[in-house]
């Protein structure tokens, strides 16, 4: 199922609300920059670096944590993605329909819902394992939705990889010897990002560049707000933990969702939700060097097979 219109000319805005044509040939500084990200890179490299720079990001989310706690850590990330992206894109709030903006409120629910159980889990097990168990998520929805027997083949594929890193990811910890709620919470993150990934199509073919994006997560920074205020209070607004939850937004959020977001209007479903079986290799080397943890050979075997899995998909569906 294509995530966007086939044809370059026309943006989702003009492809699904013929009420918003002005804003999709807006061109102010931020457009043409959004834009051009589109263009220049290939989709592929665009969720590449996106989740480079999410799981750096949870890396330096996990070294916070004390701080602010996971909740706290979740607003300060939904809330600065929130204020920078709403600044850069300046979304329109008129011409939409009812079921514009219900598309929206879904992305910002499932975004919220994925990152406060993400963080939760990994205030609780290691990166590489949570992320590992995580990334299920999207595989199931690979080969639930794909029409392609060859995506069984390499969704296979990438979950031999995961299953591999499993028992071995995060300094050599199994599944087995993880804390049940921490697992629990990885689960219920990967489901999450499933429909993050339907959401995150649906709203990048309803509204022109990032405007989509930019008011989802401004939903999803109102719905963690309570939680976050409840669990860390004044720490919020400690200068220094604030400095470093506005780098966790950028690294977490704003970068790695509007590449997603990009990529998705260009990828078919199934492709990018394979190619998220990157996550754990991702996720294992930013432990490596940014918390210091050890990976194996049987981790680099794992790595290895994710990443082919997630060349095969690329190659099917450009064929």
């Amino acid at each position: 199922m294509p995530a966007a219109s086939p044809s370059p000319a026309t943006t989702p805005a003009t492809a699904t609300n013929p009420t918003a044509p002005a804003q999709a040939r807006t061109t102010s500084p931020a457009n043409r920059l959004k834009g051009g990200l589109g263009g220049r890179f290939g989709p592929v490299a665009l969720v590449v670096a996106a989740g480079i720079s999410v799981q750096f990001g949870a890396a330096l989310a996990v070294m916070i944590m004390p701080r602010a706690g996971a909740a706290g850590v979740v607003t300060l990330r939904l809330a600065a993605a929130a204020l920078v992206l709403l600044a850069v894109c300046r979304p329109k709030v008129r011409g939409y329909s009812r079921a514009d903006w219900g598309t929206v409120v879904a992305f910002g629910v499932a975004m919220a819902g994925m990152n406060g159980l993400f963080y939760q889990s990994i205030d609780r097990i290691p990166l590489g394992p949570a992320v590992t168990l995580e990334v299920l998520g999207p595989l199931a929805l690979s080969v639930l939705v794909s029409r392609r027997l060859v995506n069984l083949l390499w969704a296979g594929l990438a979950l031999g990889g995961v299953v591999l890193l499993s028992g071995h990811g995060g300094g050599g910890l199994g599944f087995g010897s993880l804390d049940p709620l921490g697992a629990a919470f990885a689960v219920g993150a990967g489901a999450m990002w499933a429909a993050y990934i339907v959401f995150s199509a649906r709203t990048g073919r309803r509204f022109p560049q990032a405007d989509g994006l930019a008011l989802a997560m401004a939903v999803a920074a109102v719905i963690s707000l309570p939680l976050g205020v409840a669990q860390a209070g004044s720490a919020l607004l400690v200068p220094s933990t604030l400095a470093l939850g506005l780098g966790v937004a950028v690294l977490s959020s704003v970068l790695p969702y509007t590449l997603e977001l990009l990529a998705l209007r260009r990828l078919p479903a199934p492709t990018f939700a394979i190619l998220m079986s990157l996550e754990p290799a991702i996720a294992a080397t930013a432990g490596f060097l940014v918390l210091h943890q050890a990976m194996s050979l049987l981790d680099a075997l794992a790595i290895a097979l994710v990443i082919a899995a997630s060349m095969g998909a690329v190659r099917a569906q450009r064929g």
